[in-house]
């Protein structure tokens, strides 16, 4: 292949503007078609992001021999589903975070590419960014010494989550999200301490559960394997005050701050401090988006892997437990 022809299963709202458009960006991709269970509202995508072909059947979208890879957009309870599907089809699949319901559907997928010609990525998008590479080179560069540990404390008011107020939030459904606004948000930070300081080794939680099973807090400390110690705090009924999305790396030379949500990378070190600002592109995925594109063309590796996806779940659901 020279190219890539995409096809969209669930083209929600992460698709409207973070991932969808970038498939027609970036080169040697093409979106031919999108599907939705709402026709009307998978006809209006279409024709608003001058999509050929749209409909409400996913195995229109598996059947067609034009289409080369499968954008998996829809919530987790459906993603061990269409992955399968997408497999037996012969496609490749670009597989939205978080992989699975728990470990054991993300450990079917991974069994299943193993025994297919497919390829998988997995949408941890953040990897790609300009702020947190730049965070990873200083890391590389040794910039603040040798990291010791991180404090991460994610903060948010219940007013301030997204749709959280509709009584169809599928977020807050452990049945469809996995594990509630923590799975959701969580495994972009636990991916992104991954990809920075590699396999953990031990792992330790406190946890305050709502009526509804999914986790309103989380209170996670991690043992990387490098020696590397993590303490991770997710709160999702703060004080609107008190809200708080901040991660700092400390090293035996200075430190290093982002946030997950911005654009500034703070360098405070002996020998410098710095600011790092970066400008996201609009369609924050896009360059996830042309790795994986170049990947399955056969150009670069893999910018994420199955494994990596599973290892995040994985840790999300030890994290979870009571």
């Amino acid at each position: 292949m020279k190219e890539i022809n995409w096809g969209i299963i669930g083209c929600g709202d992460v698709a409207e503007v973070k991932s969808g458009p970038a498939f027609q960006n970036v080169a040697n991709s093409n979106l031919l078609m999108v599907m939705r269970r709402n026709e009307a509202k998978a006809k209006d995508f279409a024709e608003r992001h001058n999509v050929p072909l749209w409909t409400s059947n996913a195995d229109d979208i598996l059947s067609n021999p034009k289409i080369h890879a499968v954008y998996i957009a829809t919530p987790p309870s459906s993603h061990l589903m269409y992955t399968l599907q997408a497999l037996m089809a012969g496609k490749y699949v670009y597989l939205e975070k978080p992989m699975a319901l728990n470990p054991n559907e993300a450990n079917q997928i991974c069994k299943a590419l193993v025994n297919s010609t497919g390829k998988l990525t997995m949408a941890h998008y953040r990897r790609k960014l300009p702020a947190f590479l730049k965070v990873k080179e200083l890391l590389e560069n040794n910039s603040i010494g040798e990291v010791l540990h991180v404090d991460l404390q994610v903060l948010q008011s219940k007013k301030e989550l997204f749709i959280s107020d509709k009584k169809d939030n599928w977020r807050i459904q452990p049945e469809i999200s996995g594990g509630g606004y923590f799975y959701d948000l969580a495994s972009h930070h636990i991916d992104l301490m991954l990809h920075f300081f590699g396999p953990i080794d031990k792992l330790h939680s406190l946890t305050k559960p709502t009526n509804n099973k999914v986790n309103e807090m989380v209170n996670g400390i991690i043992s990387f394997t490098n020696g590397v110690q993590f303490r991770g705090l997710w709160q999702f009924n703060a004080a609107e005050i008190n809200q708080k999305d901040e991660c700092t790396i400390f090293g035996t030379n200075g430190c290093i701050k982002f946030s997950f949500f911005g654009t500034k990378v703070y360098l405070i070190s002996k020998l410098d401090e710095r600011v790092f600002e970066f400008n996201n592109p609009k369609h924050v995925q896009e360059p996830m988006i042309k790795a994986t594109v170049d990947y399955f063309l056969g150009n670069k590796k893999n910018p994420c892997s199955a494994g990596e996806g599973l290892l995040v779940i994985d840790i999300l659901e030890r994290l979870s437990r009571r």
